[in-house]
């Protein structure tokens, strides 16, 4: 950055300053600085030996002394624009920016072309900010000097702040072009390659930049991120603790690693690597902000919203952290309020789709509404949307359009945006079908009178099962408006009770076939293990009284025979809607947790007409009157008749506060958490028939036809 001057003083001096500037090229600072120190007390205004000071002054971070010496050179010759130049680098360090600026602008008003000046000067209006301006510097400085790799690095910079991340890529490129070995260059392309979703390449970049600095903790934070966006996130942990291991003070590596543990489930040391960068830096927005995550995940509402709101306390322009605050105020029945935070999050950021989705189902679209309006347009844009995002807007454009009842769009919509999300996922049907046969295999009769004689006698456990959007959100609603009852929503308990019995070796052992081999004291262990558990969560939402606690996983069908064998006095209530509605409603939505079979019409057939074989399964096999058997229509139809049936078997007395299960102060965590804050209401029976003519697919994997299905409905009705 710094340039000296090339006239010397008269021969007396002039023998004295060469030497000092031999000491000065060959390294030798201290040297050359008493050089010409001493030329100043022969010649007190030698300006060579004054600008030769300045220099060394600035390179050993005196600045302050450094620029005093400017101010002496310029004082000898206000117009020489090499100084000016240099003592704008000198204030930039002393983060005089401004000043700094003014000049660089004096020195570029002598010498126009001068490359130096024209680079600093970039650097110092991306300081300010003022990015546009610094960009138009670093071409100014390339137009004169097109190999200068400092500009092209600094100007990608500069575009990546811009949001003009194809562009900055290239400036990137074109600097390792020139310096292939540039490790900032090639971190920052890494980073440039993520924002464009190009995780592979940018895991690339980062091995680069790594193979020539090994110790780099920026670039193995960052690679960090690649790897977690790749799902790779075992190798994104040990990324990150590398980065620790090298700078254990860096605060954005602990919560990226816990973004990480997050996306392990290993929520408890998510938490402690929050705190851990909480502890070094009380005001990082992106830590408060993937805590409260954590916390909305472990159904810790109100705790999350506290972080979100800390967060953006912070930084107010965190659209992410309004866009997750409206998913928890609309769990909390809050639903103008989530609504509200979406609409933030989307004036913040017009770009997120996720906001996008999550407003669109929160609300009802009107003719003329503005939102779809804003989402068809973003739609329409030909580039800067991901595969993710136009599948996204395809599931919020959809909803949009049935709202209208512009059905054929609609599903136009919904079918792409189904496609997007099928080419993601890998979803092996054969495999899914020959766990239903299994089941069925393992759990015959002979097994069930064999083993009904074990398990837990815990009445604890209310399980309501049936498949998704079939009604079991309502149904848990009217449980858990009864005082006695804790409604604790979709639970994973049962399944990783499951998944942890283990063989005499110590290994998993893998359900169903394990059952054959299970005694009645290992059943006991399981159900009494998930009845501790179940209690424990319970008191930990506040209701340790609870006599008894629900839990509408819908797929807990694939275990109500080891439901009813290690607990044999839990309540098992099976929901069933009419099977067309209940898959074109899967069908319309972008689950957030995998359900792998709605996103084909013809798997998503198949799928339920096994699932009813294996509850057709369930009666035969268990005893009668095990499992209650809910139509979704007829709570509709006669809601008092059916609540009153419900709270029956789960042996309770009746509570008419069942019936005003809407008003029922209770978080709801499912994809119907909007529709269940509402009055029983008619309006979603039969509603496959608008799509009667798209779906064929769906009718031949049910294994019906449209006329069969049109009659059976008009039946059920």
């Amino acid at each position: 950055m710094q340039r000296l001057p090339s006239v010397l003083a008269p021969p007396a001096v002039g023998e004295t300053m060469k030497r000092a500037v031999a000491a000065y090229q060959g390294g030798r600072l201290r040297e050359a600085d008493d050089l010409a120190r001493a030329i100043l007390c022969v010649k007190a205004d030698c300006f060579d030996a004054l600008h030769l000071i300045a220099v060394i002054s600035t390179q050993q971070r005196r600045f302050d002394e450094a620029l005093a010496s400017y101010d002496r050179v310029l004082a000898l010759r206000p117009d020489h624009a090499d100084a000016l130049c240099n003592r704008g680098a000198t204030l930039h360090e002393l983060q005089r920016f401004d000043e700094a600026l003014a000049s660089y602008d004096r020195a570029l008003a002598l010498q126009p072309d001068q490359v130096g000046a024209l680079y600093n000067r970039g650097i110092t209006l991306h300081e300010l900010q003022r990015f546009d301006e610094a960009l138009a510097s670093y071409d100014r400085a390339l137009a004169l000097q097109p190999d200068h790799a400092g500009a092209l690095y600094n100007r990608g910079i500069t575009l990546h702040e811009l949001e003009r991340f194809d562009e900055a890529l290239a400036s990137y490129d074109r600097a390792l072009a020139l310096q292939p070995d540039q490790v900032g260059a090639l971190r920052n392309r890494g980073n440039a390659l993520q924002q464009l979703k190009r995780f592979d390449e940018a895991l690339a970049s980062y091995d680069r930049a790594l193979a020539l600095q090994p110790d780099h903790a920026g670039a193995l934070n960052n690679r960090g991120n690649a790897l977690h966006a790749l799902k790779r996130f075992d190798e994104a942990l040990a990324s990150y603790d590398r980065a620790l291991a090298l700078q254990p003070d860096q605060a954005e590596a602990f919560s990226n690693r816990g973004v990480t543990l997050h996306a392990l489930k290993r929520f408890d040391e998510a938490l402690a690597s929050y705190d851990r960068a909480l502890a070094l830096q009380p005001d990082h927005a992106g830590a408060l902000y993937n805590r409260g995550d954590t916390l909305y995940e472990r159904g810790d509402l109100h705790a999350a919203l506290a972080h979100y709101r800390r967060a953006l306390s912070l930084k107010p322009e965190l659209a992410d952290a309004y866009n997750n605050m409206g998913n928890v105020l609309e769990e909390l029945g809050q639903l103008q309020e989530a609504q509200s935070a979406y609409r933030e999050a989307l004036r913040l950021d017009p770009n997120s789709t996720i906001a996008h989705v999550n407003l669109a189902v929160a609300k009802t679209f009107k003719p003329g509404d503005a939102h779809l309006a804003a989402m068809a347009a973003l739609a329409a844009k030909t580039e800067g949307l991901s595969t993710t995002d136009r599948m996204r807007l395809d599931f919020a454009l959809g909803k949009a359009y049935a709202d209208l009842e512009d059905h054929a769009r609609a599903f136009r919509h919904l079918a792409a945006g189904n496609a997007a999300k099928r080419a993601t996922i890998a979803y092996d049907e054969q495999a899914t079908i020959a766990l239903f046969d299994r089941i069925a295999a393992v759990f015959t009769p002979e097994l069930i009178a064999a083993k009904s004689d074990g398990g837990d006698p815990s009445a604890l456990p209310i399980f309501v099962l049936g498949m998704p959007r079939s009604g079991t959100t309502l149904v848990e609603q009217i449980i858990a408006s009864h005082p006695a009852v804790h409604g604790a929503g979709e639970l994973q308990l049962f399944s990783d009770v499951v998944r942890s019995v283990r063989g005499p070796d110590g290994k998993s052992l893998f359900y169903p076939e394990f059952v054959a081999a299970l005694d009645a004291g290992a059943l006991q262990r399981i159900g009494a293990r998930y009845a501790a558990m179940l209690r424990e969560l319970a008191a930990d939402h506040g209701a340790p009284s609870a006599e008894r606690v629900t839990n509408k996983t819908p797929s807990n069908y694939y275990c109500a025979g080891l439901i009813h064998l290690a607990l044999p006095n839990a309540k098992i209530i099976h929901i069933i809607r009419d099977p067309l509605d209940t898959c074109m409603s899967c069908f319309s939505k972008l689950f957030t947790e995998e359900q792998n079979h709605t996103y084909d019409l013809g798997e998503l057939g198949r799928y339920y007409r096994r699932y009813e074989r294996l509850m057709a399964h369930w009666r035969r096999v268990l005893p009668v009157g095990r499992i209650l058997d809910v139509r979704y229509e007829d709570v509709v139809a006669d809601l008092e008749r059916q609540a009153r049936r419900i709270i029956a078997h789960c042996g309770l007395p009746w509570d008419e506060r069942c019936l005003s299960f809407h008003e029922t102060d209770r978080p709801v965590r499912t994809a119907s958490s909007t529709q269940v804050r509402q009055p029983i209401y008619t309006s979603a029976i039969g509603r496959w028939r608008a799509y009667a003519e798209h779906i064929a697919p769906l009718l031949n994997g049910l294994g019906v036809t449209a006329v069969e299905a049109i009659g059976r409905a008009s039946e059920a009705g």
